[in-house]
């Protein structure tokens, strides 16, 4: 192989390098920065990022993947589809109506938020009505232009298909979406000339959606879309892009009139190098080769990267390749540069998206001529090894402990219907318990204490204080407002994950491995490198100090094993299943003790479940499988009167339901409030015979809804499920909220309980 390969990026992170993004929007939210001063920001983030590509030597640089909030959010506004309830009038569409849409305001619910595909990251949901599509703005074109003058970079429009925005979108019967279809391609079409007009060479065109399963009638509408696009824009180059899964049937997509594909060779299984070698490439098709994983954070195996790319020689010239991350690098920190407290020989093991770039220029020049870059190979193979080697990666005591999993039972000792009896004799709760999902308001003042002690200037005795101080204030917050179960209000956690992270062998944690999961809201996920083993207690001492002061009851607070999992970085070496049962096996020991220090109602989170779905539906009952085993594991030889709760968040779990019984959870809370209710309809559909809350307001969006908004998602909740099953609680925990918002909310909803209990059964009010 003699000839360079070009290097095309798909997408680059957002936050920066120290979250300037994200800091730059709360800023703004909060009336420090006008629209002057937030947007001039922005723009010097972006072009930061531009000028980072463009000297790592990208070919390829997207433009148009930046944006103020959520990219499928922008699609919306771009094409002006505002839900009617905002009273958009059909003119400009300025920052106060994009941020309500996607926040809500103090009239208007925000729009729902859903996980992108199989990752943690939430896009905002566009909500189809009888809107007349329209270009409000070209986005893409206007990110054109500011990439060639301010950077001189020649920039790659990256647009969501009009198939994936569809599939994404609600509002519509599925056997509209052809109608629908032909409303939105004059509009795309529009957008797409506007781009040839300014002459763009190449267009990225996302549609991830097509990994997740083509029928006939989706290659039907595939075809009508491109052949509309291809005869509008016959100069045009577009890259039709999919990633996260294999693209089949590869043979349909081949046929569409675009000038290349791209296909994900990370996360397919191999199917995408079975299919062009069995249908051979197209001559007259560029093929974006993923090879670089744009999901996890593991240098790679540049050797097998190579060999991969040497039978794809065989069947595409290389001068027809694009070297690629397998999806957009959004999804993994932005540099490894300032991770000086990870140990050097797992550092060196690292990749984050700088790092990424790099690779992919190296596999480039190694294409061109191996023996000029055989320096840098040998480092990369050097640095796995060794990584690779480390002990702690390969411990027998915790290979036993998942040997011996066979042997366990495979139910609780007692069925739920008749542990709920013994339940309810010993909590003696009310009809419609009220009760919150865990944490509470994360203020400046908590953030600071940690921090102190982080740095060493408060002691562990000080710092211990200042949290039983936090613990006794919302213990009594909560009894004053009426609720029936209690949380300690998790003021010693910065992260539901990383907490746990922090207190488990094999885990390791980076100083800015930041990655945004919604809006502004960042995370830091830890990073599983080695096999995973509890050590000691890790919540005890305030779940039963938060229990000494009340006479109510307070749940025990753990993330489930499914959750840390799907929210940490893990190791590429073991199965996900092997990783998840080792979490478990450690969590088991944390529910021991808990139970053993009188801690008897534990909740044990798995928001993260539905999002680990795979992406094709025949690989999803393994999943599930194994999924609800890590759960079980984790919690199945408690005591007949412990009571396990579990929470699930933003996920469709309509045909999960059967799987959600199994984990033999005996209340679960799920969201419900801002998807509107529409979760309700699966308990309408199927029968579920465990405890419930579905969660009757929205904790992501900082409006405060009235007890009769509540009160309008209680009443349809209890037409379809039991009344003595059924709880009452906010959708997820109120880290993010102020706590003035908090009390005023969790006011009406203890007051909406009342309304309802006096509704169901007025003798029990």
């Amino acid at each position: 192989m003699t000839q360079t390969v070009k290097v095309s990026n798909l997408g680059y992170p957002r936050i920066g390098k120290n979250r300037e993004w994200k800091k730059n929007l709360e800023t703004f939210w909060s009336g420090q920065k006008d629209e002057t001063e937030f947007r001039s920001e922005m723009e010097r983030i972006q072009l930061e990022h531009l000028q980072t590509q463009k000297e790592a030597g990208i070919d390829l640089i997207p433009v148009n993947d930046f944006t103020f909030y959520d990219h499928v959010l922008d699609a919306a506004v771009m094409f002006g589809i505002v839900p009617p309830r905002y009273e958009y009038d059909g003119g400009d569409i300025g920052l106060d109506l994009y941020f309500a849409m996607a926040r809500g305001n103090a009239t208007a619910t925000a729009c729902e938020m859903t996980k992108w595909f199989n990752t943690n990251y939430h896009y905002i949901v566009p909500e189809i009505g009888n809107q007349t599509p329209r270009l409000t703005e070209n986005k893409p074109l206007a990110a054109y232009r500011f990439a060639k003058e301010k950077a001189g970079i020649e920039g790659k429009p990256v647009v969501i298909g009009l198939y994936t925005f569809l599939k994404l979108s609600k509002g519509f019967q599925p056997s509209e979406k052809a109608e629908i279809a032909k409303r939105f391609l004059p509009v795309y079409v529009q957008l797409l000339q506007e781009l040839e007009q300014e002459g763009v060479k190449w267009v990225q065109v996302d549609e991830p959606a097509v990994v997740t399963g083509l029928t006939n009638e989706d290659i039907s509408l595939l075809e009508t879309i491109y052949a509309e696009i291809a005869a509008a824009v016959p100069g045009l180059n577009i890259i039709l892009q999919t990633y996260f899964e294999a693209a089949e049937p590869l043979e349909a997509l081949l046929k569409l009139p675009v000038q290349g594909l791209g296909l994900d060779f990370v996360h397919d299984g191999g199917t995408n190098l079975e299919s062009i070698e069995r249908l051979g490439w197209p001559e007259d098709k560029i093929l974006g080769v993923g090879i670089i994983d744009g999901r996890n954070i593991w240098r790679s195996d540049l050797d097998a990267k190579l060999a991969l790319l040497d039978k794809l020689a065989t069947h595409v010239s290389l001068d027809r390749v694009f070297l690629q991350p397998s999806s957009s690098l959004l999804h993994v920190p932005v540099t490894v540069e300032g991770e000086d407290k990870v140990k050097s020989v797992i550092k060196n093991a690292l990749a984050f998206a700088n790092e990424k770039l790099v690779e992919l220029k190296l596999i480039s020049s190694a294409l061109e001529n191996r023996d000029a870059v055989a320096v840098e190979l040998q480092a990369s193979r050097d640095a796995l090894a060794t990584f690779r080697a480390l002990p702690e990666r390969g411990r027998e005591d915790i290979a036993a402990e998942v040997r011996k999993l066979a042997e366990l039972p495979a139910n609780r000792n007692l069925p739920f219907a008749e542990r709920v009896k013994v339940q309810q004799e010993k909590w003696n709760l009310p009809l419609l318990p009220t009760t919150t999902i865990g944490s509470f308001p994360q203020t400046p003042e908590v953030r600071q204490a940690r921090l102190k002690w982080r740095k060493g200037v408060w002691s562990q005795e000080r710092y211990d204080q200042y949290v039983r101080d936090q613990i006794d204030e919302v213990i009594t917050f909560q009894e004053k407002l009426g609720l029936d179960v209690l949380v300690h209000g998790e003021f010693e956690r910065t992260d539901m994950v990383e907490f746990f992270g922090e207190k488990l062998a094999g885990y390791l944690f980076t100083r800015n491995g930041w990655v945004q999961s919604y809006g502004s809201r960042c995370v830091k996920p830890p990073v599983i490198y080695a096999d995973v083993a509890f050590i000691e207690p890790m919540t005890v001492k305030e779940s039963v100090y938060a229990q000494s002061r009340t006479k109510l009851p307070v749940k025990g607070m753990l993330t489930g094993p499914v959750t840390i999992l799907n929210w940490s970085f893990v190791r590429d070496d073991l199965s996900r299943e092997e990783v998840a049962n080792q979490i478990a096996i450690a969590l088991r020991h944390e529910v021991k003790a808990l139970e053993d220090a009188g801690v008897e109602m534990i909740q044990v989170d798995e928001p993260a479940i539905r999002e680990g779905l795979p992406l094709k539906p025949e690989d999803r009952q393994h999943y599930l499988d194994w999924s609800v085993k890590a759960f079980r594991i984790s919690t199945y030889d408690v005591k007949d009167t412990t009571q396990i709760h579990t929470h699930m968040c933003y996920s469709e779990f309509k045909n999960m339901i059967g799987s959600i019984s199994d984990m033999d959870a005996d209340v679960i809370s799920i969201e419900t409030s801002r998807s509107h209710g529409e979760l309700i309809v699966s308990f309408e559909e199927q029968d579920y015979d465990k405890g419930i809350g579905l969660g009757v307001y929205d904790i992501h969006s900082p409006r405060v809804p009235a007890v009769e908004e509540m009160t309008v998602n209680i009443d349809r909740a209890l037409r379809v499920l039991e009344p003595e099953l059924f709880w009452i609680n906010p959708d997820c925990g109120l880290k993010t909220r102020g706590w003035a918002e908090t009390e005023s909310a969790l006011r009406n909803m203890v007051e909406a309980a009342s309304i309802a209990r006096a509704k169901t059964s007025p003798s029990k009010a």
